[in-house]
């Protein structure tokens, strides 16, 4: 993989909608409330002007690590065709020892969601999934001990 955040084409997608609405809506509103704070008077002893300006550093603070985010990003277009668990692809895996079936999408660490389905690349189980078969198995030290997880069958 190239130099860079490896991302889907859906992460950059969801990337580029948050950081458009912190630009926009995020900025509006801290704009509104610093306004609002203003014309209660004094603004040393105002706590709401304070609290505003600290929300808009932090928010200015998040649209800086996002545009970075942007920049280092680099597509990986996942292969339809290919027969092996890679980047960007969906699987079904089965937990060997609960018996538990999960639909994983292996994406980068920013973009990962557990809930959502979507597993970190740089996770242990995600490091021992990719490249692998559907059939095949592999054992993933974790937390909670050794487990092992199959490749039922690559979607998508």
């Amino acid at each position: 993989m190239a130099d860079g955040e490896p991302i889907t084409p859906a992460g950059l997608v969801a990337l580029e909608a948050e950081l458009k609405d912190l630009e926009t809506t995020g900025r509006s509103g801290i704009a509104a409330r610093l306004l609002a704070a203003r014309e209660l008077g004094d603004l040393s002893e105002n706590a709401e002007y304070h609290i505003a300006k600290e929300d808009q550093a932090h928010l200015e603070t998040s649209i800086k690590r996002l545009r970075q985010r942007r920049r280092d990003a680099v597509i990986v277009e996942p292969d339809a065709k290919d027969v092996l668990f890679g980047f960007g692809r969906t699987a079904e895996v089965l937990d060997e020892e609960s018996g538990g079936t999960y639909t994983w999408t292996i994406v980068g660490s920013t973009e990962a969601d557990l809930a959502q389905g979507k597993l970190s690349a740089q996770s242990p189980v995600g490091r021992a999934l990719l490249g692998r078969r559907a059939g095949e198995s592999v054992q993933v030290q974790t937390p909670r001990g050794a487990r092992g997880y199959r490749v039922q069958r690559l979607l998508g």
